[in-house]
């Protein structure tokens, strides 16, 4: 059987490797102010935080207006239950009274028409809570744009201090 290896020493990088690196470095650095990329790379890290703060208030914003619209949607279906339930109440009272069913005629095509609305209204009311869903979407690109900003910003950074 194989005994295992003993764990192989990593060699230390040689003081020429270190010099190619620090040559290399200084090639990028030069050519960068070379072709105007450096000023431009510190507007750009300046402007990531802003940029940054932005999008939070952007995300801010869609996620308050969207529970603004979730919580108006919920009264508006709630009202509208009310009136569903007094209609079809007002319906069965009107054909119960078996007296005025002639004249009732006209107070029940308005209570059908009034059912129909309804449920109408409620249809658009429940497509309204649907089409809210965007803000979910919206919320996650947002958060993964801001990180990505966090990420370039610390990198560019990291660079001009370099």
């Amino acid at each position: 059987m194989n005994e295992p290896s003993a764990p192989q020493a990593v060699p230390a990088a040689s003081p020429e490797v270190f010099q190619q690196l620090g040559q290399i470095t200084r090639q990028l650095h030069d050519t960068l102010n070379q072709l105007g990329v450096m000023p431009k790379l510190r507007q750009s890290a300046e402007g990531l935080p802003d940029a940054r703060s932005r999008l939070g208030y952007i995300a801010k914003k869609t996620g308050d207006a969207a529970e603004k619209v979730l919580n108006a949607v919920d009264l508006a279906k709630e009202e509208h239950a009310g009136i569903s339930a007094a209609a079809k109440k007002l319906a069965a009272e009107v054909s119960a009274d078996k007296v005025h069913a002639a004249s009732a005629a006209g107070a029940l095509a308005l209570v059908a028409q009034i059912e129909a609305a309804s449920g109408r209204m409620d249809q658009h009311l429940t497509d309204i809570m649907m089409a809210q869903d965007f803000h979910d979407l919206t919320g996650q690109v947002v958060a993964k744009v801001v990180a990505l900003a966090i990420d370039l910003e610390d990198s560019l950074v990291k660079l001009l201090v370099q």
